[in-house]
């Protein structure tokens, strides 16, 4: 009888319509709503960022109270919560967990994050470093690179997808903001992003109205570079249209970049009625979709004479009489999508492993949008452009934890995942609520009793520290 009238009673209190009165009021204890920037500390001891960074203290600084390596540490915490401007930095300031969790002696105010990032960003030092020891991070704790499996043979290849990204940072007066050819003001700054995960291995700031080429065959060379650091799986560099030169083609068929490649032709002053008729000639590979849309595949060679060699071409030409409604139009549609490529497949698997590329649109979504990395936070070019590398990093430590949960059986999310969204992470691993406490020389974290996402922070922080 007393369970029977307990649970009337809590029936009873929810159906009141009378508002309940808190009393608000602040206590002792030690709490904290980012308990996973543990994980961040976990897998930046791993790395030499910290030593690194203070190895670079230049005449100007004088022996600073707060050193480099603290100043860099503590703003990829700062980013790993979706935090990007310099003033965020301040709450936590009298953050006891901030420093524990991330092995720093003191957290440093806002006007010295700025300054100190304007001070070293000039020589592009850092910037070196910070990718340098994010590809050898993800070597060290063996990441997971997922790769993609060509011919009877499965031959495996590690993708590595190039692609520029405009950033919107309309009405500013930052430095190197310009029109972009997306039509907004602001930036257009290059990604390097290895295998299905999308793991971010380079990047580089460019004003909004250079274009996409300019220094790109240097920045493949160097993304290659790191990218082999991390995998010595062969590697299948994919670009699209912008990016159609022979001196990237020369790159990639250079003794010591090589690289098989899948980059999409810009057909200039070619015509898709031209190709149609090429595709018809010579009786390539045809299929009907359905009434009035034809498919052509088809492969050629094409001699570059400033490579003086013959370079494959592959085409998918589509021919529309008619919509899918049944429509018939005057004149029939003709579209011609053809790539530069080095693989011996069939034309049908190459259009399919360019398609794919278009994943790397989600990976810059991340960045400026979770990272919160869209409108950079400085006036000057250089510190932005800094800041964008301290996002590179923060985005693959996200990234190897989210990854480290796709593996696990008891997740807290109805679906299952290949890869886990960067804001995913931050909002259920990193901002998560605990009680800091000290006790007999040791730090504990104390979740609440119904923490859904306890036992998959548990065995991620055991993962962190075991590799």
């Amino acid at each position: 009888m007393k369970n029977i009238k307990n649970k009337k009673i809590k029936s009873q209190n929810i159906t009141d319509d009378k508002l309940t009165i808190f009393e608000i009021e602040q206590g002792d204890e030690e709490l904290t709503t980012h308990s996973g920037l543990a994980l961040i500390g976990a897998l930046l001891a791993k790395t030499r960022i910290k030593n690194r960074l203070n190895k670079t203290m230049s005449n100007e600084q004088k022996k600073p109270h707060i050193s480099n390596g603290t100043v860099g540490i503590a703003y990829i915490g700062l980013l790993c919560q979706g935090k990007s401007d310099f003033d965020h930095i301040e709450p936590f300031r009298e953050d006891n967990f901030f420093l524990i969790s991330l092995n720093i002696r003191e957290t440093p105010s806002s006007p010295t994050l700025r300054q100190r990032l304007d001070m070293v960003a000039k020589d592009g030092q850092w910037n070196n470093i910070l990718l340098e020891e994010s590809a050898e991070l993800i070597k060290k704790i063996n990441a997971p690179l997922t790769p993609v499996y060509l011919g009877k043979e499965n031959r495996a290849y590690v993708p590595l997808d190039i692609d520029v990204s405009p950033f919107d940072n309309s009405n500013t007066k930052k430095e190197g903001v310009s029109r972009t050819y997306k039509g907004t003001d602001g930036y257009a700054p290059i990604f390097a992003y290895l295998a299905k995960e999308g793991y971010c291995v380079n990047t580089e700031l460019h004003q909004g109205s250079e274009h996409c080429q300019k220094n790109t065959p240097e920045f493949i060379a160097e993304s290659i570079r790191y990218a082999r650091k991390i995998t010595h799986k062969p590697l299948l560099l994919r670009m699209d249209s912008g990016n159609d030169s022979v001196s990237n083609i020369e790159i990639c068929l250079n003794n010591e970049t090589q690289v098989d490649f899948i980059i999409k032709r810009n057909l200039r002053k070619e015509t898709p009625e031209g190709w149609l008729l090429l595709a018809k000639n010579n009786k390539d590979i045809y299929c009907q979709e359905r009434e009035g849309k034809k498919v052509y595949y088809g492969s050629m060679m094409k001699y570059k004479k400033e490579l003086k060699r013959e370079i494959r071409v592959v085409y998918k030409i589509t021919e529309r009489t008619s919509d899918k409604n049944g429509q018939i139009f005057l004149i029939p549609q003709v579209e011609a999508e053809t790539y530069w490529t080095s693989l011996p497949d069939p034309p049908h698997v190459i259009e399919k492993l360019y398609h794919e590329h278009g994943t790397s649109e989600q990976f810059h979504s991340e960045i400026k949008t979770d990272l919160d990395l869209e409108r950079l936070p400085s006036g000057k070019f250089d510190t932005n452009n800094l800041v964008l590398h301290f996002g590179v990093v923060a985005y693959n430590l996200l990234r190897m934890i989210g990854q480290s949960t796709t593996r696990m059986k008891h997740v807290p999310l109805r679906k299952q995942a290949e890869r886990r969204r960067i804001k995913t992470v931050i909002q259920n691993l990193i901002t998560l609520a605990s009680r800091l406490v000290s006790h007999a020389r040791k730090k504990k974290l104390q979740f609440g009793k119904h923490s859904p996402w306890f036992e998959t922070f548990k065995q991620v922080y055991s993962v962190c520290l075991a590799r």
